[in-house]
């Protein structure tokens, strides 16, 4: 029987730059254990959760898009002491339920826009939504379904900011596919596209063709949408599932992994960014350790490499995001709660600014 321990919160974390601290402010999401966040781009005070719902004799995952309250919103300034904060009520807008689809792995906001359109992976469909006025409701735009044996289930997804953000890519068991939101038709397919379960999905933000993604083979890979008989690039330096993979917003050639091994990669892609050959630079601007070996200077293009490997965590890393505000600041998350909040290397930073 559930009592009111069992109220879902979620977070709002807000992190003071200059001073280094973290001040949390406490939001009750009183319908259901969450699975899935996803945050509208085009309003800061708006998310979407996914959620267990007890149904008859079994747990249906549900949708439904929230308002905060306006002084929690990102960016507003108004974060008290812990201590004092009290918990705040989301407001709900609309419900993304259409049980006759199934349970909803997740919700997908379109990249630009005004926030009107999200997809929706329910089971074996793809739903695309229309939010109308203030997003007081959901009506369904266009839907598609897995065609296939066996049992069929989305397991992520991911808009593609590109092509007019006409084209999604979906994760179901080992195969990735792209579909062309306008028809709601498949336009790419591939097949095995990791040994097993595909976990996860990103777009690179500045090359439209180039996609990641990552699995349960340990493994992640990078790949051109246009020819997709070989990924492009393969990484393989985590040990365990790999849960999530983003590129950085701004330097397409930063690759942020987590994993159940506990750990957080930074990864230099840069032969397969927007800016392959890195940047020319005076000798004046090389740092010491660059000065002692002259002789490699702009001879070759910049080699993949580990940046760096992050071990803070003690648990299975589930999401590790770029911040929206500071391209050079990300966050992870694992499993037993914790919340760890790191930097890119300053003399990366340096390096690819100069």
């Amino acid at each position: 029987m559930d009592t009111p321990a069992a109220v879902q919160e979620i977070h709002i974390i807000d992190f003071d730059d200059e001073n280094n601290i973290i001040n949390k402010n406490v939001l009750l999401h009183q319908v259901g254990e969450i699975w899935h966040i996803s945050a509208s781009p085009a309003d800061k005070g708006v998310l979407a959760t996914c959620y267990n719902k007890p149904s008859d004799s079994k747990v249906l995952t549900c949708a439904a898009v929230w308002r905060m309250p306006k002084e929690l919103e990102p960016g507003s300034h108004e974060s008290p002491d812990d201590s004092s904060s009290p918990a705040h009520t989301l407001e709900l807008l609309c419900h993304l339920d259409d049980t006759a689809h199934g349970s909803v792995a997740c919700v997908v906001w379109e990249p630009t826009g005004d926030g009107r359109r999200v997809i929706s992976l329910a089971d074996s469909h793809i739903l695309l939504w229309d939010l109308q006025e203030s997003s007081s409701q959901a009506v369904l735009a266009g839907s598609a379904s897995l065609e296939g044996k066996g049992q069929l289930k989305f397991t992520s997804g991911r808009w593609s900011p590109h092509h007019t953000c006409t084209q999604v890519a979906t994760a179901n068991d080992t195969t990735i596919r792209g579909w062309d939101t306008r028809s709601m038709s498949q336009i790419y397919c591939i097949e095995n596209a990791h040994g097993q379960l595909v976990r996860d999905l990103d777009f690179n933000p500045n090359k439209q063709y180039y996609l990641a993604s990552c699995g349960d083979d340990c493994k992640v890979k990078f790949w051109d949408t246009r020819n997709v008989t070989e990924p492009v690039k393969t990484l393989e330096e985590h040990s365990h599932w790999v849960w999530s993979v983003r590129y950085n917003h701004s330097h397409d050639q930063l690759v942020l992994t987590g994993s159940s091994d506990s750990r957080v990669i930074l990864s230099n892609m840069v032969s397969i960014s927007s800016e392959p050959f890195g940047h020319l630079v005076d000798d004046d601007d090389l740092s010491d350790q660059e000065e002692r070996r002259p002789e490699e200077k702009s001879q070759e293009p910049p080699q993949d490499s580990v940046i760096a490997t992050y071990e803070e965590h003690e648990d299975s890393v589930y999401a590790v995001d770029w911040s929206s505000a500071d391209p050079w600041l990300f966050a992870s998350l694992s499993y037993d709660g914790r919340l760890v909040i790191n930097r890119v290397p300053r003399a990366l930073k340096y390096h690819i600014l100069l």
